[in-house]
């Protein structure tokens, strides 16, 4: 049968219906998933439409999936960083959603407290358990919508379940149609989507869910979520690991509108953020993601990374405010406890920051020669040299600029005196066997006593 298509406009088959495919074995996918290796990336070289949503957007689930990875937070934290992500995701609510827990006293009164700030963005939304009662809990706190975790592949359904493909497909739509009859938007939670049998069970179960969805008069959210990090951003890659080809399934063979998909993925394989990005290119109009990373095992797609990654795409930041990701660093570290790797990107302690002389000298002429971008600007965070056996006069010139706050004539060039001097100090330490950095500290301590009073009261 042919079709005007209302997304392209353009006469299509809908002939491809797919139905449940209900067998007695799961099927584990071994060509791919073999236990003892390394799993495999298979190619069909099938291309599908690129297809970037009118708008694209954050939410987070810092609060849920990245709590449980930490010590759990305390309701003024939780206050806290609901704060932050609204500051950080700007007027336009580029930070759309985010997702707390409600079973506990804490849980609850950390909701009602964010609910209290009358924020408007983020909106909180709410993960629970499948059960009436939790329902019924989720509509009577004023909550719009709310996650339920609905796994896909045969991994959790045989293994996990304890079911068959039939017997979860009905286990689910009861509970889904629990949350229609207490008025609420359920967010289903495809667990393990990169595993799971596309066209055997994910197509036909969301199939399912909006025929329930149209009958209620609400929207289901499809959130698929690629939880032991699998998917893979190659546009030509095979089902199930191909993040493109599950955003145009999902779109095409379901009928999930853009707004109500969203992906989720995981960093098992350093492939979060090129993932989420290939989400948004090819239909996806959210990415879920955590602040810092931080999740189960390797960890969550790191917001802040996205925020980037929108006004890569987008050409804007859409009213974001960057900066907040720096006060954010800083929380997590001073009042969270929180280590952040020094390296990370945008947060660490290091990200834009050199030890090689090579690169200090090239600050010390342009900053942008070095750095990725305005990082004092975007991020309240100027480029920075740490001092090591690598870093030569130009990185000790650099440095004291920067430590002193000299600018114009005032600045230092690498062949002034004490530059030299404590060239010469740094080059003696490491000759006698010293391995790590030299602080701040010392360094400050060295040029009091080497110029005392040159720079006023240090």
């Amino acid at each position: 049968m042919l079709e005007i298509s209302s997304k392209t406009n353009l006469l299509e088959q809908k002939s491809y219906k797919y139905s449940l495919q209900d067998v007695a074995e799961p099927n584990l996918q071994r060509d791919i998933y073999s236990y003892g290796t390394v799993p495999k990336v298979a190619f069909n070289h099938r291309r599908v439409p690129m297809n970037m949503p009118e708008e694209i957007w954050i939410t987070d689930t810092s609060l849920r999936d990245g709590q449980q990875s930490v010590e759990p937070y305390s309701v003024e934290q939780i206050v806290q960083l609901y704060k932050f992500l609204s500051k950080l995701g700007g007027p336009y609510g580029i930070i759309r959603q985010t997702e707390f827990f409600i079973y506990s006293k804490k849980d609850r009164e950390a909701l009602e407290k964010c609910m209290e700030l009358g924020l408007k963005f983020p909106e909180i939304t709410s993960w629970i358990r499948a059960s009436k009662e939790d329902f019924r809990l989720v509509r009577d706190l004023g909550i719009r919508e709310t996650g339920i975790l609905v796994s896909c592949s045969d991994y959790h359904i045989f293994k996990k379940m304890k079911m068959t493909r039939k017997q979860a497909l009905e286990h689910y739509l009861a509970t889904i149609a629990d949350a229609f009859e207490a008025g609420i938007v359920p967010r289903c939670h495809l667990e393990d989507i990169t595993r799971a049998d596309f066209y055997g069970f994910v197509v036909p179960f969301v199939n399912e869910l909006q025929a329930l969805s149209r009958q209620a008069g609400i929207p289901v959210k499809i959130r698929a979520c690629d939880t032991m990090g699998y998917g893979v951003p190659y546009t030509e890659a095979a089902m199930p690991r191909s993040v493109a080809g599950i955003m145009y399934g999902l779109q095409h063979y379901a009928d999930v509108p853009s707004e109500c998909l969203e992906w989720h993925g995981h960093n098992d394989f350093y492939k979060a953020v090129a993932n989420a990005s290939t989400a948004w290119l090819y239909g996806a109009c959210a990415v879920n993601c955590s602040l810092l990373g931080v999740g189960e095992r390797t960890g969550n797609i790191p917001l802040e990374a996205m925020v980037f990654e929108y006004a890569a795409l987008r050409g804007s930041m859409d009213g974001m405010e960057p900066t907040v990701i720096t006060e954010i660093a800083e929380y997590f570290k001073n009042e969270i406890g929180y280590d952040i790797p020094a390296m990370t990107p945008f947060v660490g302690r290091s990200f834009n920051t050199t030890r090689a002389g090579i690169h200090a000298d090239g600050l010390m002429k342009d900053a942008e020669i070095y750095t990725i971008f305005d990082t004092e600007k975007l991020l309240a965070r100027p480029a920075t040299v740490e001092i090591s056996k690598t870093s030569g006069l130009a990185g000790i010139a650099y440095w004291i600029n920067q430590n002193y706050g000299l600018s114009g004539e005032a600045k230092l060039a690498k062949n002034d005196e004490l530059v030299v001097a404590i060239k010469a100090w740094v080059d003696a330490l490491y000759e006698g066997g010293r391995q790590t950095v030299i602080s701040h500290k010392e360094l400050e301590d060295k040029i009091t006593e080497l110029a005392p009073g040159r720079f006023g009261d240090q």
